[in-house]
């Protein structure tokens, strides 16, 4: 059932998140510290049975200058320079298995499948350890790593790895550098969010159901997980409200969409209880640049599963090739009545 706003104020509804005053110096002071450490990006050939892509283990240097792993998937026959799209994963998943998440690079993209450090243990295998480590107390799972203090909140070097990953991508031969585009979904969402405003020279962005949205609001009307982590943590630390909120501000989505002007396709499911419909039109309804929006009545954290993984390929071709007419029913090879996400352009 719908547990959130009326579907009739959703479209208006721009969230309770506030922009803080510091926001844009913070990140240009966290963004110049990554910058001091080299990228330093090496390849090695990944073992795989797979015929019809080829496959990299990749490393490069994210926050504080420590590695991230990646996989890079191409098509086996492609010769370059490609359209690329760097995806990050969702909450508890890491880049998983060598053989897994053949579509981008099956649809003709240069594929950069992030890492997620810290994380990669609750259904997707990862390989990269947050080796900074955060100060004080934490709940289960990284919602709440270091979130008394901006500087050290976990979320600070994920983005930080996510812009260092656009870059990853764009200095790769093989890769069109003003021809490149940033997905994920939930978690991930917000990190291509959070890319879409923080990294020069990127094209496109696809959010599908984008977690850490209005955060404010989404601790106070959902019980789900991950959500909850905060939860927990402020009714062991009662006195940390205000210091936890002001932490956040710093890190919801819905301030990096004010601030992006890429073309972007979002998602939302109406019945999601991990990521309120809400708080996903609140990163909507405030982002800056074109904009359009899959909504799925029927569905929840899943949002539209492949439906929205191939309408972010037909929107990112369009896109990319300078195309800016919406999405269609038909850029998803699916009838009307099966495609229930129909598109909202807007601007």
């Amino acid at each position: 059932m719908y547990s959130d706003l009326p579907v009739d104020q959703l479209a208006g509804y721009l969230g309770s998140q506030t922009d803080p005053a510091g926001f844009d110096g913070f990140w240009e002071e966290t963004l110049a510290e990554a910058q001091k450490h080299p990228l330093d990006v090496v390849l090695e050939p990944a073992a795989s049975a797979l015929g019809t892509l080829r496959v990299w283990d990749v490393t490069f240097n994210g926050y504080g200058g420590e590695r991230i792993r990646a996989w890079l998937r191409v098509p086996a026959e492609a010769s370059g320079p490609l359209p690329g799209v760097v995806q990050f994963v969702g909450y508890g998943g890491g880049r998983g298995d060598v053989h897994e998440n053949l579509f981008w690079a099956s649809a003709g993209f240069a594929h950069l499948h992030m890492d997620t450090r810290g994380q990669g243990a609750g259904w997707s295998r990862g390989a990269t350890p947050d080796a900074s480590g955060s100060a004080g107390p934490q709940g289960p799972g990284v919602m709440t790593r270091g979130v008394t203090d901006r500087h050290t909140y976990y979320y600070r070097r994920l983005f930080t790895d996510a812009v260092r990953a656009v870059e990853a991508l764009q200095s790769l031969d093989l890769v069109d550098s003003s021809r490149c585009a940033a997905v994920g979904g939930s978690q991930g969402g917000a990190m291509a969010l959070a890319a879409a405003a923080l990294a020069p020279g990127l094209s496109a962005v696809a959010a599908y159901v984008p977690f850490l949205s209005d955060l404010p609001r989404a601790v106070q009307i959902t019980d789900a997980y991950p959500y909850r982590e905060l939860r927990d943590y402020l009714a062991v630390h009662r006195g940390q409200p205000e210091q936890v909120m002001q932490t956040l501000q710093y890190f919801d989505a819905v301030n990096f969409s004010r601030r992006a002007r890429i073309p972007a396709l979002f998602s939302v499911g109406l019945r999601d209880e991990v990521t309120p419909p809400s708080t996903v039109y609140a990163a909507y309804n405030n982002y800056a640049g074109p904009k359009e929006l899959l909504v799925w009545p029927y569905n929840g954290h899943e949002g539209g599963g492949i439906e929205d993984e191939v309408a972010a390929a037909g929107f990112l071709r369009r896109v990319l090739a300078g195309n800016q007419a919406p999405v269609s029913q038909s850029a998803v090879n699916r009838a009307p009545e099966v495609f229930a996400g129909s598109p909202a352009p807007q601007d």
